[in-house]
């Protein structure tokens, strides 16, 4: 025999079970009635058809009082404890408010997208939103595919990979471009293609990955640079550079940020290369909805501005 879930709930109109409720608590039909904003015929055809599916009495009349039956006290405390919880558990979710809201955002990110963006998002933030709460983690792939899909993240902003592939439940949109640089330490003077190859270079890894777009246009060019060092930290790096003959390919965004408390040079780079692209990964199932669709506009306004100055 084919077994069927909730063959019980199935034959029950799940309308009448707050109708039992308030009757069993008001013993009365007409408060009952009043409660449900009903009428009491209504009301009593209800209960009609109530005692049938259950096959019971459910309520016997005494006076002015329904007073219940043996079955009815023994149902009455299983109904009101799963409609306490039905009510809690589907109460709509609470519109997202920029002024008030406190709600927690955890964040995948980058030492770029940390050092670069979120000084301009904070101080954007601290009025419009002061109550907004941020957790920033660093994780070792991207697009941080495991944590989104699991809800331990809510957005994620990195850079996509050369053999990254997109994800049908991740939603994704181009969010900053900035162009390649390199910095040096100050004693150099020029940096043609020729002293590029001729040099050793630093190069950052956040998301561990094999190969950089560098790398790859290079061999495309026939050519094969010399890495010296690898780091998933963009913030020291620099400061390797800078007491070093290592270069280092970095977003002009970056470069500009640390010039001024740094002893290096920035160099175009000796070679052409699609922009720096870094995106914003987000779960199309997630329960912040209404807030990160909110924190993407704010991050995508920032992003324009950054891009005006430049």
């Amino acid at each position: 025999m084919m077994n069927i879930m909730h063959s019980a709930l199935r034959r029950l109109d799940l309308n009448l079970l707050p109708i039992f409720d308030a009757i069993y608590r008001h013993r009365s039909v007409r408060l009952a009635a009043d409660e449900l904003a009903m009428s009491t015929s209504a009301m009593s055809h209800a209960l009609s058809r109530l005692r049938i599916t259950l096959n019971d009495p459910l309520f016997f009349r005494e006076g002015h009082r329904m007073c219940p039956s043996v079955y009815a006290t023994q149902l009455a405390p299983s109904i009101a404890s799963a409609l306490n919880y039905l009510n809690q558990e589907l109460t709509p979710q609470p519109k997202f408010e920029t002024s008030t809201s406190t709600e927690r955002f955890q964040i995948a990110i980058t030492d770029f997208t940390a050092f670069c963006i979120f000084p301009a998002l904070m101080h954007k933030l601290q009025q419009e939103a002061p109550g907004l709460h941020f957790e920033l983690l660093y994780l070792p792939h991207s697009p941080a595919l495991t944590e989104l899909l699991a809800g331990e993240v809510d957005l994620a902003l990195g850079f996509s990979t050369p053999d990254e592939a997109r994800h049908p439940e991740l939603e994704e949109i181009t969010w900053l471009e900035n162009e390649y640089v390199v910095i040096s330490n100050q004693n150099r003077t020029q940096l043609t293609l020729e002293d590029y190859l001729a040099a050793r270079h630093l190069v950052v890894t956040p998301w561990n990955e094999k190969r950089s777009v560098l790398d790859l246009q290079l061999e495309l060019m026939g050519f094969i640079r010399q890495i010296a060092i690898k780091t998933p930290s963009m913030l020291s790096a620099p400061f390797i550079v800078a007491e070093s003959d290592l270069l280092m390919a970095i977003p002009r965004l970056a470069a500009e940020k640390l010039l001024p408390a740094m002893n290096i040079k920035i160099f175009a780079l000796p070679f052409e290369i699609p922009s720096f692209e870094v995106k914003i990964y987000s779960h199309i199932r997630s329960g912040k909805r209404d807030a990160t669709n909110w924190l993407k506009s704010v991050l995508q306004q920032l992003a324009k501005e950054i891009n005006s100055e430049q």
